[in-house]
């Protein structure tokens, strides 16, 4: 069974003066079933946002359907925030009640009796470690802990799902990693959650199945596994090289070459380098041949390896390369 069902979904924000309309989402459909984590990955301006606030009713559909934990947000709008609960990006934690004191007031607002609200905040507080800084208020505690803090108030409802915008921007590396263990203990305990991230390594580490969405469209589905396995040849080999002739139709026309991007990110520290990563089969003296054709080229290799495609290579595969606000 599904917790989340997003059927069609289409969003168009209206013409504003001189500005035209925005269409945000185009049709985006997937599910996420009971007790699965999922992520939902795009660039800026990809539609993500927009979905995500569908989903939590903050935004009225054009069109299509959404069920969480079968209930329609539209039409039930109520009913469906009870069943979810979101982590936003911003940390928006009240600052002048401590931690306990904010889980308390968030069961007093979804109508809990006093004991049960006792015992889920007694509880959540030792799950997200945060025991020992119960009676503290948030200006006191480190982004990592405010961070659990803002899971643990949205827990406080026991939802049906879960949702995660960005929840590690921010926070250092020893931080990131304890939130991510903290996020697979509550899945392990049947949660469902959806995660919105830009970093790819961690919708690797924490997302059994994910969506690449962009242009408000969902690009591709699947594993983390399977979406890696996707890439054309299925090896990724990067070659960098300074000087001679442009070497990216060279290699491109060689046998057991399906693909060649340029990499351009950080052009600036590599300069008079041609930087290129090229899709490829593992071809018997398919190495030979890159190399013969960089000296070929008048080229003089800096660098060259040969590894399996990560996450992030698909990602920058189908969405491009461009920085976008």
């Amino acid at each position: 069974m599904s917790t989340l069902v997003v059927e069609d979904l289409r969003k168009t924000y209206p013409a504003a003066g001189k500005a035209a309309a925005v269409e945000a989402v185009r049709g985006l459909s997937f599910e996420v079933r009971r007790g699965e984590f999922f992520g939902l990955l795009g660039p800026n301006g990809a539609g993500k946002s927009t979905t995500i606030g569908c989903i939590t009713t903050l935004v009225r559909p054009t069109g299509g359907r959404i069920a969480v934990d079968g209930i329609d947000v539209v039409a039930r709008a109520a009913e469906a925030k009870r069943r979810l609960a979101v982590v936003p990006q911003n940390r928006n934690l009240d600052r002048d009640l401590s931690i306990r004191e904010l889980l308390l007031f968030h069961g007093l607002y979804f109508g809990l009796p006093r004991a049960a609200r006792e015992e889920r905040a007694l509880r959540l507080l030792r799950e997200l470690q945060l025991q020992d800084k119960a009676d503290s208020k948030p200006a006191a505690l480190s982004g990592g802990m405010q961070q659990r803090a803002m899971i643990a108030r949205a827990l406080m409802h026991d939802p049906a799902l879960l949702l995660l915008d960005e929840p590690t921007t921010g926070l250092d590396p020893q931080a990131r990693r304890a939130l991510w263990d903290l996020l697979k203990e509550q899945h392990a305990r049947g949660l469902t959650i959806v995660l919105t991230t830009h970093y790819m390594d961690e919708a690797d580490r924490l997302c059994e199945r994910l969506a690449i969405v962009d242009h408000g469209r969902i690009l591709t589905e699947g594993t983390p596994q399977a979406l890696r396995r996707s890439l054309p040849g299925g090896r990724v080999l990067d070659l960098w090289a300074r000087g001679g002739a442009p070497l990216g139709e060279r290699l491109g026309a060689l046998a057991g070459v399906q693909g060649v991007e340029p990499v351009t990110d950080d052009e600036a520290a590599h300069p008079g380098v041609e930087r290129l990563r090229l899709f490829v089969e593992t071809q018997d003296g398919l190495l030979d041949r890159v190399l013969h054709e960089v000296r070929a080229a008048g080229a003089e290799l800096d660098h060259v390896s040969l590894a399996q495609p990560s996450l992030e290579d698909v990602y920058i595969h189908l969405t491009g390369k461009e920085l976008r606000e």
